[in-house]
């Protein structure tokens, strides 16, 4: 019989403190809110101290009472088939997930948790925006408890159907529960990477935080005219304030923007030592391990991260450098993601989780070939065409510039040294080459890679059978040139933002050659998964044993969830994008019915990579009383 459980006992003193910091803010404000003097109430008159301890200790034992009972009346069990929660003190509410819409369990613990053995355990659900429940707490072995009995279920649960594809009657066989759980249980963890102390010390190094300026900016322009008055009229600050405040620093000229340099200086290195603790606080103890069907991640020093990344959402992987990490041949891998992130909220948004946040490159290739087994890559640059328009690009952005600040020192009077802005001409030619040097493209049988930036590049791998949509874009500039945009859509969180794998300014003839391939090989990359998961289904019901060691197939059907049309052969949508407008394929749209058409397929075809989470099977049942 399934056990109904409750949460921690330990949670109703915790939730009461951090409820009573509000409370006892309130009151500090109220005490002192009269300049010390005692508040008067309209009907109550003067308020003196011991009403306000009267009136405090009513609120703690009402607050009491009310923890309590909430934690009291806060059940949850976990079947065979949902996990069921019914919360709620005054309004109940009740809950039914389906354990195959989970898609991952998250375990978070700060310090204080830490010490009180209690964590905060979210379930969150494929196609959900949002976590779709959150027990808050209970103890740190009940929540790895959750964490590791779900995983169990739903790989059991896989297997099982698995073998009712192919004979009904097999589910008769399987022997119940307690006959999985010996072999799942018995599956271990084998670590992929680990984060050293000396990795670690070097992703603070390479990780500023961009934000600092921004908030310095927003302070002193809030509180610049108090700080004025205190700062001394010979100091730089006063400079920055004044600069901040309007233009009149300006008319310093050039020696007012050299005086203002050590205070630049000294932001940039406060905008770094921010970046390198956040980092390192985020990153400590970073541990990354394969289990049955998933990447299991831990990291966090105050606040501690444990969660999962399940092998069926990846989409896309993408190697992330820049030029200081490249020189040290130090690089980041990113795993994006269908539908759900995790750790989005702590990955700078970036709707992916990092697998490794600093490695060396040959420890990213190898956890790359584990997670997906890509043959050797060999690059295609662009054109050297294509170099010749980032040139001229780069002299049009120095030209501009330079006219500009010509045009600003004539009009009014003041100093700009606009000559420098013509000597970074030679600077602005180095990047365009840089920029053509470092693209590429390369397709294999089962692969799509690109590879795009300069000051942050990112190399993304795609597997074919996740492409969603090919699309050739040709802009007026680019058909002077006969070049052309290659863009392979997936259904990961980032291509919803337009962050797609690109082979930019390829030859008008490779791109017509390379979008032919990747739909040919798409196709091809569909049959072959659709014959493996056929052959593991069948392997699954031929096997004696009540539980198959194989990982269970892919329920979702990547041949809807990939596909950009309805046909069951998993046909995709090629077009092709310029600036008249024209397409030369059969999706013949106008230019805002195509942007709108393309947006809605993105975000319909991430939905439906999520594992049917339409059907009446897998819908979660809430039940308000």
């Amino acid at each position: 019989m399934t056990q109904v459980r409750t949460l921690s006992a330990i949670s109703i003193p915790y939730r009461v403190l951090q409820r009573s910091g509000s409370i006892a803010f309130a009151l500090i404000f109220i005490l002192t809110g009269q300049g010390g003097d005692l508040p008067e109430l309209p009907v109550i008159g003067v308020v003196d101290s011991s009403l306000i301890g009267a009136i405090a200790i009513v609120i703690v034992l009402a607050l009491v009472g009310y923890e309590t009972a909430y934690v009291r009346r806060f059940q949850y069990k976990l079947t065979a088939d949902s996990l069921d929660i019914d919360s709620g003190v005054l309004s109940r509410r009740n809950r039914e997930i389906p354990l195959r819409r989970i898609q991952n369990v998250d375990i978070s613990r700060n310090i204080i948790q830490r010490g009180l053995n209690i964590a905060i355990v979210s379930f969150e659900t494929a196609g959900g925006e949002s976590t779709e429940a959150t027990l808050r707490y209970v103890s740190a072995q009940e929540a790895k408890r959750l964490q590791r009995e779900l995983g169990r279920r739903k790989h059991a649960d896989g297997d099982r159907r698995k073998s009712q594809k192919v004979d009904s009657t097999e589910h008769d066989s399987v022997g119940g529960e307690s006959n999985t759980s010996g072999s799942s249980a018995g599956h271990t963890a084998s670590e992929l990477f680990t984060l050293g102390d000396n990795e670690l010390a070097l992703v603070g190094f390479f990780s500023i935080d961009l934000r600092v300026p921004g908030l310095l900016v927003a302070g002193i322009s809030t509180f610049g005219p108090i700080l004025t008055s205190i700062v001394p009229t010979a100091s730089p600050l006063r400079s920055l304030l004044m600069f901040i405040g309007g233009p009149s620093v300006l008319t310093g000229g050039f020696t007012a923007l050299l005086a203002l340099l050590p205070v630049f200086i000294g932001v940039v290195v406060l905008s770094w030592l921010v970046g390198a603790a956040s980092a390192v606080s985020s990153y400590y103890g970073f541990q990354l391990t394969e289990t049955r069907g998933e990447l299991r991640y831990e990291r966090g020093l105050f606040q501690r991260y444990d969660g999962s990344i399940p092998f069926e959402k990846i989409q896309t992987l993408t190697i992330e450098d820049d030029p200081l990490k490249r020189y040290f041949g130090y690089a980041t891998l990113y795993v994006e993601t269908a539908g759900y992130a995790p750790g989005q909220g702590g990955s700078g948004g970036r709707g992916s989780e990092v697998a490794v946040p600093l490695a060396q490159r040959n420890r990213i290739n190898e956890l790359i070939k584990r997670i997906e087994p890509v043959d050797t890559i060999e690059l295609q640059r662009p054109p050297k065409r294509a170099r010749r328009r980032y040139l001229v690009r780069a002299g049009l952005i120095v030209g501009v510039v330079s006219v500009g600040l010509f045009a600003i020192s004539v009009v009014t009077s003041i100093a700009f040294p606009w000559w420098v802005a013509v000597g970074l001409l030679p600077v602005g030619g180095i990047i365009a080459i840089a920029l053509w040097r470092h693209r590429g493209h390369w397709i294999g049988e089962d692969y799509f890679v690109t590879r795009n930036g300069v000051f942050t590049r990112e190399t993304r791998i795609v597997p074919l059978y996740r492409i969603q949509t090919v699309i050739d874009t040709r802009t007026v500039f680019q058909r002077r040139l006969g070049l052309a945009t290659i863009t392979a859509d997936t259904a990961g969180s980032r291509s919803l933002g337009g962050s797609d794998a690109r082979a930019v300014d390829i030859s008008a003839q490779r791109a017509t050659t390379l979008r032919t391939e990747l739909e040919t090989r798409l196709q091809q990359a569909i049959h072959d998964r659709q014959e493996q998961s056929q052959t593991e289904t069948t392997s699954a019901a031929d096997v004696s044993l009540p539980e198959s060691d194989t990982t269970p197939s892919d329920e979702s059907k990547p041949i809807t969830a990939e596909s950009d049309t309805d046909d069951s052969m998993g046909q995709i949508g090629s077009t092709t994008t310029s600036d008249d407008d024209h397409s030369i394929d059969s999706h013949n749209h106008s230019g805002d019915d195509n942007s709108d058409d393309s947006s809605n397929k993105k975000a319909q075809e991430s939905d439906n990579a999520k594992d049917d989470t339409t059907s009446s099977e897998n819908a979660s049942v809430d039940r308000d009383e």
